[in-house]
C-alpha cells in the first residue's frame, strides 16, 4: 500500500512539473517561492523526479533520520547555476517547520548531497513579503514581513549550519558595493566547499551579490 509520505511526494511532483516557481523580487508581494506559474520568467526549474522521492525516502531508508522526517515536507524546490559549472539544489520548507529543520540540518544535507550526485543543497524556509501600507492605513506591516527582512532571514537560511558573526560593506570608486559576510570558523568544515554555491543562491533570490569569508583567528 502507497505511503502517506510517498503520496505527497507524487502530489508535490504534479504540481511542480505542472507549473513554475519564482523567487523574491523588489517590490513585489509574493512568497518564496511560488506555484502555479504566475511568473514564467524567473527561476530555471527542471525535472527532478528521482530527486524529489529521494527526499522522501530518506524516512524510510535512513534510520538515523526516520523518527525527525516523519512529520516534515517540503514546499517546492529549484535548481541554482553555480560558477564552475556546478549546480545548487534549492529546497524550501514551510516556516513553521524550520526549526525541526534545523535539528537535523546537518545530517539531512550530507545525506541529501549523496543522492543529489554531489549537489551542493540549502534549505530556506518559505517566506511572504507585503507590500508597505498605503499613506493614512491603519494598517501595520510586521518588520518580518518587510523586504529587508525577509533578505536578511533567508541568508541566516543559506549558510546553515554557520552562523554570521560580523558584516562590512566596501563601497568602490565607481558608485558599487561589495557585501562580506563573516561567518563562524566553527562550522567552516560544514560550509566552506560551498561558499560559492551560497553566493549564487542568494544573488539569485535577493539580486544582491556577497562575498563569504571567516574571520582571521589568531593562533
Amino acid at each position: 500500500m502507497e505511503s502517506r509520505r510517498l503520496r505527497q511526494a507524487k502530489l508535490f511532483l504534479f504540481f511542480f512539473l505542472s507549473s513554475s516557481f519564482y523567487g523574491v523580487r523588489n517590490g513585489s508581494q509574493t512568497m518564496v517561492p511560488m506555484m502555479y506559474g504566475l511568473n514564467r520568467s524567473g527561476l530555471n526549474t527542471y525535472t527532478w523526479e528521482a530527486d524529489i522521492l529521494a527526499v522522501f525516502d530518506l524516512e524510510n531508508t535512513n534510520q538515523e533520520l526516520k523518527s525527525d522526517l516523519k512529520d516534515l515536507y517540503i514546499n517546492s524546490a529549484t535548481e541554482v547555476d553555480v560558477p564552475g559549472n556546478r549546480k545548487a539544489v534549492v529546497i524550501y520548507v514551510p516556516y513553521r517547520l524550520r526549526k525541526a529543520y534545523r535539528k537535523i540540518h546537518v545530517r539531512l544535507v550530507r545525506e541529501l548531497e549523496k543522492k543529489f550526485s554531489g549537489k551542493d543543497v540549502i534549505l530556506i524556509a518559505t517566506r511572504r513579503i507585503l507590500r508597505p501600507p498605503k499613506k493614512g492605513s491603519a494598517v501595520q506591516r510586521p518588520r518580518s514581513r518587510t523586504l529587508t527582512s525577509v533578505h536578511e532571514s533567508m541568508l541566516e537560511d543559506i549558510v546553515l549550519p554557520a552562523e554570521i558573526v560580523g558584516k562590512r560593506v566596501r563601497y568602490r570608486l565607481d558608485g558599487s558595493k561589495v557585501i562580506k559576510i563573516y561567518l563562524d570558523p566553527k562550522e567552516r568544515n560544514n560550509t566552506e566547499y560551498k561558499l560559492d554555491s551560497f553566493s549564487a543562491v542568494y544573488r539569485k533570490f535577493a539580486g544582491k551579490d556577497i562575498v563569504f569569508e571567516y574571520p582571521i583567528t589568531e593562533a
